[in-house]
């Protein structure tokens, strides 16, 4: 600190324990490393020319690549052709969450036409889960956010660092490698009333399995009777179906049934803009008075913990989803690459059925969407990874995008290996 001495200024720190750099940061410990982040590492570090990356969560083409749809380059050529007047920043991303809207709605929903909804554009999806988690934690400090079991491993993360406990329901099935649908039901009717939940509109992410329609208008029906707050978090529009809008039917079935909803809509995906990282959170409200008020705390949270995003990545997504020509081209993009995706299903899947695995593999195109739910053991992860070089998350979870017409082979003959490797090892025991 700064001291007067003899008429001049002098500095002299004080010998108090709070003046030393020593010791401030001793009593931090190195945080447990994100799954997804660990296996990006060590694929990254291995020198093994014809190792496989199964635990990214962004789209590849079939030649293992990072894609760039062609609407995209498209929407880029029509901004730098626009007039400066036309790029103002305040309309183009009210323009964007507008657009946002309407492609989690319906271009013709009442909550459109009325502008009952407050949005502000995030960076990604997960800050769109951060932002509703601030503002959970702000308006109900007292609430939980109730979790599907499994679930993306950062909401665990996000809901934490907001100080919101965490409770799990039930939601996947291990033996039938499917939805454990009488189990969520029997959860989300045991919840207290007015409980938060996080609910995945489709692709869910680590299983591939979502709801049937049926079933999302049960659900929904008991959240109506419960009176619970569903918050969606859809990461992978398109990639369930191959269509925009039968991936959104649950927030639709959900509106329709009179819920007020919150929705997380990330781009990283679906336009190939994860380095852009372009998301929206939006709320929706009972009237415009909510509206006004929603999004004044919403911005003002925004500001304090980013500001603003980047514009280029709003701009992109707000020409692509306005501009009929470009979005149509979009359209018939998506549906490429989830078809890309469903046929490397059906290849994997009839792979391992002709190596006459003993197993039963019909979780593989029966699941829908980005990943595969394998059911390997983390055993098996560890075999993979040690004898062939294919690195996936602990779970068994597999990124249909790392597969493709030049790897499958390889990597149903390595599943074929580890899985008759257990097998025979616990043959042996009984002999």
């Amino acid at each position: 600190m700064w001291r007067y001495i003899n008429g001049r200024m002098s500095r002299r720190f004080l010998s108090t324990s709070c003046s030393s750099a020593r010791g401030w940061w001793d009593h931090v410990r190195p945080a447990p490393k994100d799954p997804i982040v660990s296996v990006n590492e060590a694929f990254l570090s291995d020198p093994f020319p014809h190792k496989i990356n199964l635990g990214m969560g962004t789209y590849r083409g079939d030649d293992g690549k990072p894609f760039i749809p062609q609407s995209v380059r498209d929407a880029e050529i029509k901004i730098q052709r626009c007039k400066l007047e036309e790029l103002n920043s305040s309309a183009v991303r009210t323009k964007f969450v507008q657009e946002c809207v309407k492609l989690a709605y319906g271009n013709d929903s009442y909550v459109v036409r009325e502008g009952l909804f407050a949005g502000v554009p995030t960076l990604s999806g997960t800050s769109a889960c951060r932002l509703f988690a601030e503002f959970q934690r702000h308006f109900y400090p007292d609430s939980q956010m109730h979790l599907p079991d499994p679930t993306w491993s950062n909401h665990h993360n996000i809901w934490r660092q907001a100080e919101i406990p965490v409770k799990t329901f039930h939601y996947y099935h291990p033996d039938t490698r499917g939805l454990d649908f009488a189990a969520l039901l029997r959860d989300v009717k045991n919840a207290p009333d007015c409980s938060f939940f996080l609910l995945h509109p489709c692709a869910h992410n680590p299983t591939g399995v979502d709801p049937t329609q049926e079933q999302w208008r049960e659900i929904s029906y008991q959240f109506k009777v419960k009176n619970h707050f569903p918050f969606f978090d859809m990461a992978y529009q398109g990639f369930s179906s191959g269509d925009l809008d039968k991936d959104a039917m649950a927030l639709r079935i959900f509106l329709e049934d009179g819920h007020l909803i919150g929705c997380s809509q990330s781009f990283s995906k679906n336009m190939g803009l994860s380095e852009h990282k372009v998301g929206c959170l939006s709320v929706l409200c009972q009237n415009i008075k909510q509206v006004a008020a929603l999004k004044s705390q919403l911005q003002l949270m925004s500001h304090a913990m980013y500001s603003s995003i980047p514009f280029h990545g709003i701009s992109l997504v707000a020409k692509i989803l306005s501009d009929p020509d470009v979005e149509a081209l979009w359209r018939k993009e998506i549906k490429v690459m989830a078809n890309r995706i469903e046929t490397m299903r059906t290849t994997l899947r009839q792979y391992l059925e002709n190596l006459e695995s003993s197993f039963n593999w019909e979780h593989i195109t029966s699941q829908v969407g980005m990943f595969c739910f394998s059911g390997l053991t983390p055993d098996q992860v560890k075999q993979l990874e040690k004898l062939f070089h294919i690195y996936m998350t602990p779970d068994g979870r597999i990124s249909m995008a790392g597969v493709t017409t030049s790897n499958v082979a390889y990597l149903a003959n390595a599943i074929h290996q580890v899985t008759r490797m257990d097998e025979e090892a616990l043959s042996s025991c009984y002999v």
